[in-house]
């Protein structure tokens, strides 16, 4: 088990990063979905398996863009960042809906609140060694029949690599081996997607469907 000062500092390092670059991720990655038909096909997907069967929960949801896309899908949503200003941009772009700030591996939710939730690349920061406990809250606060969509860098053939994100360091994982600790955690996969990066892209996109 990783130190609680070293897992806090890791927090507080990826929380700071996303914090110092908001506004500009932010104007970066507008209508970032338009060009990716595969991966709208994904979140439909999802959309259509959570979609009237209560609260679903977007875990890392930056600007808020995502979890507005579900909403769009007629999804009752709400976005959970450890950035605040991801958070303070959120809100004042959707003021219709609900964010907050809080950590995917100690959320504020009881067991068995939701119905839904949704990782897209947010656990790319998460040092290899802890992505097991985040699996567990997930378990932890899905109900019985509830949906998990990642969204990850898949490593196309090599083992859980570190790079250079433009944020902070990042991985990219192999589809079987975080597909194997979902399933440690209590998931059965539904479905898998693996699409080749498209230009101004680098590194294979990964996407895992589990309930």
């Amino acid at each position: 088990m990783v130190p609680v000062a070293e897992s806090s500092s890791y927090l507080d390092t990826t929380a700071n990063a996303y914090d110092a670059v908001a506004v500009l991720y932010t104007e970066l990655t507008r209508n970032y979905l338009d060009p990716l038909p595969l991966d709208r096909a994904v979140l439909a997907v999802f959309a259509e398996l959570v979609r009237d069967s209560g609260p679903v929960a977007e875990l890392g949801c930056g600007p808020g863009r995502t979890s507005a896309h579900l909403r769009d899908l007629g999804v009752d949503v709400f976005g959970v960042d450890l950035s605040p200003v991801m958070i303070d941009i959120a809100r004042e772009a959707y003021p219709d809906m609900r964010f907050e700030v809080g950590s995917m591996d100690a959320l504020a939710l009881a067991d068995d609140e939701l119905r839904g939730v949704l990782s897209w690349y947010s656990i790319i920061h998460v040092p290899p060694r802890e992505v097991p406990a985040y699996f567990a809250e997930f378990r932890r606060v899905l109900a019985p029949g509830g949906h998990l969509l990642l969204g990850f860098f898949e490593s196309e053939g090599d083992p859980v690599t570190p790079f250079d994100h433009k944020v902070t360091t990042a991985y990219r994982w192999p589809i079987d081996d975080l597909a194997k600790l979902a399933t440690d955690a209590g998931f059965l996969e539904i479905g898998r997607m693996l699409r080749e990066p498209l230009e101004g892209e680098r590194f294979r996109r990964g996407h895992l469907l589990m309930h």
